[in-house]
């Protein structure tokens, strides 16, 4: 508008307009929002009408405005501001709504299309809360009326909580049934057999709809390992720690914790040549959130959807929620994973251990609950690696504590702090081992090895027997099944390298 122009009385007088204490709830942004998304694209118009209702517009010009989008997307017809603002004007409308300025004001709001629903829903929220108010007043002024009745009045309330109860159900059909799939579509359609994000169909390490979380104490490298999968992702490598890692469209750094020192991190890995890939395709976020994600569960999705990304890296968790131990909180933040799951955005998560375990033993297997925080934190998780080692020390241990399929590791690694890159040290690779092994090895003698010395426990044992199985499976090994024991004593069933696994390096 030109300089001095005033708005229209129906028009707020700036975009942060909100209800004071004397006004009912109303949120002007979110319904410009979701305004300014049907006109860019007519098909959002069918995603939130069923969340909206009727009359879900404070602003009785956000209302016309509204009925005339249906009126064009009814017909088929386009809903851009040219086409609407001819539509208004023709109606004899278009002055009341803030004129031909205001309609393209809308269209210009600097919102995604993909947080429309998000947007409706804070919409209908606000108009259930007028209603609601709406109500009440109307039974402060009966209770207070001469002569009151109070079960004619109690009587009346019910009525109109039951109406309203209905009401909401039926206007917010599709916010309760856009979710909702049947049984077979849910098991064979929605992705729950695609190829892992990081891994093998055998060995996950990340599975699609599913969140990543990197778990150690600081200094033993997992800034530097999930950087190698992000790189990845972005498609300026393909595998880390010599499994494949699936390619990302936009990959999104919540860069919270230390934002300085994770940049300078990552400059290891990059070159002149990633100048383009990095522009396009890398989005960071440097420091603190507008709120935590506890507060505002729909923050990480909306966050993804003004981005475009389809990558979200949590760096760390600890800065993304306002306490870790409380069980509540821990809940809302996994509600806030989950939604942002729900719309095709991954999630990697780095996060800490609790000091007390800082100085644990390296090679000692540690345990989920070692994680820092609140339990329901890991139990959203789809999959957890724990680096366990001393800060600032090269060669570190993985373990993977949670799986989605089959389990990698333990697996000892080295970290190169010059170039950013880590290497799997191969005197722990069940494969490498049994290819060295001219007299082959049984279930416990690979434990023996993987557990770094010792007696291996049964579960170590149960551990290496499926190793030395899936490398049969795979035709890497054979299987020399053993003989019970009994007075004489037995054979352990023992396993061989074969011809192909040994021409394979030979």
């Amino acid at each position: 508008m030109p300089q001095g122009t005033t708005l229209p009385p129906q028009m707020p007088s700036r975009l942060g307009d909100g209800p004071t204490p004397m006004e009912p709830p109303f949120n002007v942004d979110a319904e410009r929002a979701v305004l300014g998304a049907c006109m860019h694209k007519a098909d959002i118009i069918d995603e939130v009408r069923p969340i909206l209702g009727d009359e879900a517009f404070y602003r009785p010009a956000h209302e016309t405005i509204w009925r005339a989008l249906l009126a064009q997307h009814r017909e088929d017809r386009p809903t851009d501001p040219i086409v609407l603002t001819e539509l208004l004007q023709q109606q004899g409308d278009l002055q009341r709504v803030g004129g031909h300025a205001y309609v393209f004001q809308l269209a210009d709001a600097p919102y995604g299309t993909g947080s429309a629903e998000h947007h409706a829903e804070i919409v209908r929220e606000k108009a259930d809360l007028r209603r609601l108010l709406t109500s009440a007043v109307r039974t402060l002024q009966r209770a207070q009326e001469p002569g009151a009745d109070p079960e004619a009045i109690r009587s009346e309330v019910e009525t109109e909580v039951r109406a309203e109860r209905e009401r909401a159900l039926a206007s917010g059909q599709g916010r309760l049934s856009r979710f909702a799939t049947d049984g077979w579509s849910f098991v064979k359609e929605t992705g729950a057999d695609a190829e892992p994000l990081w891994g093998t169909r055998e060995k996950t390490v990340w599975a699609p709809g599913e969140s990543l979380m990197i778990v150690g104490a600081p200094g033993v490298g997992k800034t530097t390992l999930a950087h190698q999968v992000i790189f990845a992702r972005l498609g300026l490598q393909e595998t880390v720690l010599e499994m494949p890692v699936a390619p990302s469209r936009r990959v999104l750094y919540l860069a919270m914790d230390r934002p300085k020192q994770i940049a300078k991190a990552m400059n290891r890995r990059v070159f002149p040549t990633d100048e383009k890939i990095l522009r396009d395709r890398l989005v960071v976020w440097q420091g603190p959130l507008p709120t935590t994600l506890d507060k505002e569960p729909d923050l990480l999705a909306d966050l993804a959807a003004a981005h475009r990304a389809d990558t979200i890296v949590i760096d760390s968790l600890k800065d993304a929620v306002s306490t870790m131990v409380d069980d509540s909180l821990a809940v809302a933040f996994h509600n806030a994973r989950m939604r942002a799951l729900r719309g095709g955005v991954e999630i990697l998560e780095l996060h800490h251990q609790r000091k007390a375990t800082a100085d644990a033993p390296r090679g000692q297997r540690p345990s989920l609950d070692q994680v820092y925080g609140s339990t329901w934190i890991t139990a959203g998780a789809g999959s957890v690696l724990f680096v366990t080692g001393r800060a600032g020390d090269p060669a570190v241990t993985l373990h993977h504590l949670k799986t989605p399929t089959g389990e990698i590791g333990p697996l000892d690694v080295t970290h190169d702090h010059v170039r950013g890159t880590t290497t799997v040290d191969p005197t722990k690779d069940p494969a490498v081992l049994l290819r060295n092994a001219p007299n082959g090895l049984t279930a416990r003698d690979l434990a023996a090895v993987l557990v770094g010395g010792g007696e291996p426990e049964r579960a170590d044992v149960e551990k290496a027997r499926r190793h030395l199985a899936r490398l049969v499976d795979s035709g890497l090994a054979a299987k020399a099944d053993g003989i019970a024991g009994g007075a004489g004593g037995g054979q352990q069933t023992r396993y061989y390298a074969t011809a192909r696994h040994l021409a394979a390096v030979g």
